[in-house]
């Protein structure tokens, strides 16, 4: 670690202790040159998160796109922010944790349906309305169907009108 101050490389560490809730150390150092102290953060390099989409193209994962899709199919419903903003943490940190790093789009999909349907079957159904692409009312009227006889956290099989990836 060079000196900011003199661009030494030799310093030393005068504090160490955990920052940014546990994700990162912050060191206090000190310029054996200069004596100048400065601060640096150790964090983990995160590799990123592919999104595979239905035509084969990959894009990476980003939590705020994915946010701004559930909050428009919220729109308007009795539904705190933080709500949303915990489920799409939880599910990037468990898509962090897997081994495999890309993730189709039909799954983040899914998982945001499941989602839903137990916080609110109006934004679930607004949601499914433009993730599942129906391609009449006829395919939307069934959805809403077998979303009334589904147990509840339990996904629909599948589009009756699209091809049930966005």
């Amino acid at each position: 670690m060079r000196c900011p101050f003199c661009q030494q490389s030799e310093n030393r560490v005068v504090d160490s202790r955990l920052a940014r809730e546990g994700r990162a150390i912050r060191r206090r150092r000190q310029c054996e040159a200069c004596s100048g102290r400065f601060t640096t953060y150790e964090v983990v390099e995160e590799t990123m998160i592919d999104v595979e989409k239905r035509d084969g193209q990959s894009e990476p994962f980003d939590p705020e796109k994915l946010l701004r899709s559930i909050r428009l199919a919220c729109k308007k419903r009795p539904i705190g922010t933080a709500a949303l903003s915990d489920f799409v943490d939880r599910l990037e940190s468990k898509l962090a944790t897997r081994p495999k790093r890309v993730v189709s789009s039909k799954e983040l999909g899914d998982a945001v349906m499941v989602f839903l349907r137990d916080l609110d079957p109006v934004a679930y159904v607004r949601y499914a309305s433009v993730y599942r692409s129906f391609a009449s009312v006829d395919a939307f009227m069934r959805e809403l169907a077998t979303f009334s006889a589904r147990p509840s956290g339990e996904p629909s099989e599948g589009s009756e009108g699209g091809d049930g990836e966005r």
